[in-house]
């Protein structure tokens, strides 16, 4: 018993990146969770944790390590619930349309290439501000020629409105519970104009509005979408970018390079390091009496603190500038800047101030390609001949190796959540990112010194430059042939089974680190034996999806394409919702009617005008009836009836077979802050 307590003790000091994963931990717990905690389990966990820190500060020698994990553990799972109850706000419970009034705080687009508005402030007709939501996003149909509203600008229009949105499928990414943190409290769109009704107020969303400045600068002076790309490389503005070059960015593993992370702000960083310390070099009195050095490190935070602000701030770009912020901390207490406890403090401050970041992808690659790094480039250093390679090829060494590891690092995780695998990632990166570095920051960072001066055109020049290479290697590498390759979602151990063993590899000092890769196995092999749902139906009873030998067969061609995407995104197809209507799987009845069959159940969907009088036709046997309608009458024996009001209980519907019977599970199995009351299956 006392073996492990004293291997622990052994390797203690170098036990600080474990305090993150201790406190993550907490956090996921907290979401795993199916009903939301009592006030007392929080005062438990308090007393919990004052007596952890006792025992950590003077308990037993060899249990204060165990005391001072197990007192993260209840940190974070404490720290969670009191952030979803500090930013609880309204969430419409119904379907609302009407006028719609308030402050523009972000303007982008959706994944239809619609402009999209958020807005705080908001006021709707006939509800009390108890009740209204503290934001809504507003997509906007139809031909918009106009240009996009001004953050900080109050303007109106008349939407349609309703809660955000419940998972497509069981298990599947729960987009209430992004927009809980977020404050969202009501997601829609309008066809008719959007008016303004007052320009911004002085000092309203200032930064917002000086992104909106330099990003409508930034696409005058660079036309077309190197324009849009640079803009929203730098300012975080995608609202000027097509869903062709998101597209495009995103089949070549080029996405990264949009959204604002560690890497742009480690090239931004560096090069106004670089320029501030070198610059000063040449002043004579600055190179003699000053610490060049302290000083660029002062200049660099500055311009990296205003960068987060302009960014809008996203989880990654936070853990990049808090990570920045440390390092060049160290560099003016000339303690060393880049090491595992950096990274691990700044996932300490990150958690802490907003533990839900740790269910963000952006998160989780930002932290695992930053640690990876770190380790990796450690690792290969001592096991390389790097110290005799020639001076030229060190830069050449260094883009090569960055690559390898940090598309190895994140490329599990990029599989897990978006099902792709960019087969030619690697080249289009190792094309790209220097581009990124050595003309896409620098001109920023140039046009912002010179721009004032009415001199942008260098640093504009520049940026086009980069951006105009960025996207024709996007568009060049993702036309090639087997580009893109699908990948099914993991059944739900996987994941967190690789980080905890990736992360123990990593920090663990000894070569029982090793051990990690027997779990890594293990996940691999679930991931890949992990079996998809047999039928999944959609939430308003639009689609249903059967899996066949060739894939996912769709009910219908039209109808839940949100849903009907999502499932074969998940399942790793890339086929489209036409498409996979076209398979084997459903046969057309006389009727109308789509008819599959389930284990010798027959599994039929009805949707279109008259559908509810055909129900009494296939209710019998068992049968499995989804109706895209209503049903007005108590349900018909001899089947399963599962229409619209049944759904709206319990959101989409997977079911499987298991020996003979019948096995569902509903979208909507839980009682958290952001669901609703608990549903409950009908019978079957």
């Amino acid at each position: 018993m006392a073996r492990p307590l004293v291997a622990l003790a052994e390797v203690r000091g170098a036990m600080f990146p474990f305090l993150p994963v201790c406190l993550g931990l907490g956090i996921a717990g907290w979401f795993a969770l199916p009903w939301e905690p009592a006030r007392w389990v929080y005062a438990a966990l308090a007393g919990l944790v004052l007596l952890g820190g006792g025992l950590t500060w003077r308990g037993p020698y060899l249990w204060q390590p165990v005391a001072l994990a197990l007192t993260f553990v209840a940190l974070g799972f404490g720290v969670t619930g009191v952030r979803a109850h500090w930013v609880a706000a309204p969430v419409l419970g119904f379907q609302y349309y009407g006028p719609v009034e308030g402050r523009v705080v972000e303007v982008d687009r959706n994944a239809s290439d619609k402009l999209r508005i958020t807005l705080d402030h908001v006021v709707l007709s006939r509800m009390e501000p108890e009740r209204t939501p503290a934001r809504v996003r507003i997509s906007i149909h139809g031909d918009w020629t106009m240009p996009p509203p001004k953050p900080g600008a109050r303007v109106m229009t008349t939407a349609f409105l309703g809660a955000p949105m419940p998972p497509t499928e069981p298990g599947g990414f729960d987009f209430r519970r992004m927009a809980w943190f977020d404050r969202l409290g009501g997601i829609g769109y309008t066809r008719v104009p959007v008016l303004a009704l007052a320009p911004p107020e002085s000092g309203a969303q200032i930064i917002g509005r000086i992104r909106a400045f330099l990003s409508s600068r930034i696409q005058e002076q660079v036309p077309g979408q190197a324009g849009a790309f640079a803009a929203g490389s730098v300012t975080g503005d995608r609202s000027g970018i097509t869903q062709s070059t998101v597209e495009a960015l995103r089949d070549s593993n080029l996405s990264h390079l949009l959204a604002i992370s560690g890497m742009n702000l480690a090239f931004l960083v560096a090069f106004t390091f670089g320029l501030v310390r070198y610059g000063l070099a040449l002043i004579p009195f600055a190179a003699l009496y000053l610490n060049t050095k302290k000083l660029a490190a002062c200049a660099a935070l500055a311009v990296s603190g205003f960068y987060l602000a302009l960014s809008g701030g996203n989880v990654a770009t936070e853990r990049a500038f808090i990570m920045a912020a440390i390092m060049l901390g160290a560099i003016l207490c000339d303690r060393r800047a880049i090491s595992l406890r950096t990274a691990a403090l700044s996932a300490l401050v990150l958690l802490l101030w907003q533990p839900e970041s740790l269910m963000n992808v952006g998160f989780q690659m930002s932290m695992a390609a930053t640690v990876a790094l770190i380790w990796g480039f450690g690792l290969v250093d001592r096991m390389t001949f790097r110290g005799r390679l020639p001076q030229w090829s060190v830069p050449v060494y260094t883009a090569v190796l960055s690559s390898v590891i940090g598309g190895l690092a994140t490329g599990p995780i990029a599989a897990s959540q978006f099902n792709r695998y960019a087969e030619y990632g690697l080249l289009a990166n190792m094309l790209t990112v220097p581009a990124m570095g050595m003309l896409m920051m620098p001109g920023a960072v140039l046009a912002s010194i010179f721009g004032p001066l009415g001199l942008p055109q260098p640093g504009m020049w520049l940026m086009e430059a980069g951006g105009r290479w960025i996207l024709a290697v996007a568009h060049w590498v993702a036309g090639f042939g087997g580009a893109v390759r699908g990948i099914p979602a993991p059944p739900g151990p996987v994941m967190p089974m690789l980080y905890l063993a990736a992360l123990w590899m990593v920090i663990w000092p000894t070569q029982a680190r090793w051990a990690a890769l027997a779990p890594m196995a293990v996940a691999a092999g679930l991931w890949m034996s992990g079996a998809r749902p047999e039928v999944l139906i959609a939430a308003d009873g639009g689609v249903v999806g059967v899996t066949t030998a060739q894939g996912r067969a769709l009910s219908f061609p039209t109808g839940s394409g949100f849903a009907a995407a999502n499932w074969l995104e998940r399942d790793g197809d890339l086929a489209s919702q036409k498409d996979a209507a076209e398979r084997a799987g459903f046969h057309r009845d006389a009727t109308g009617a789509r008819v599959a069959d389930l284990s010798g159940r027959a599994l039929v969907h009805l949707k279109g005008k008259g559908a509810p009088a055909h129900v009494a036709t296939y209710c019998k046997d068992g049968a499995v009836v989804v109706l895209g309608a209503e049903w007005p009458d108590l349900p018909p024996e001899g089947c399963l009836l599962l229409d619209r009001i049944a759904l709206a209980r319990t959101g989409a519907i997977s079911i499987g077979m298991d020996g003979g019977r019948m096995v569902m599970r509903a979208a909507l199995d839980t009682a958290r802050l952001w669901d609703g009351d608990r549903p409950s299956l009908p019978d079957q």
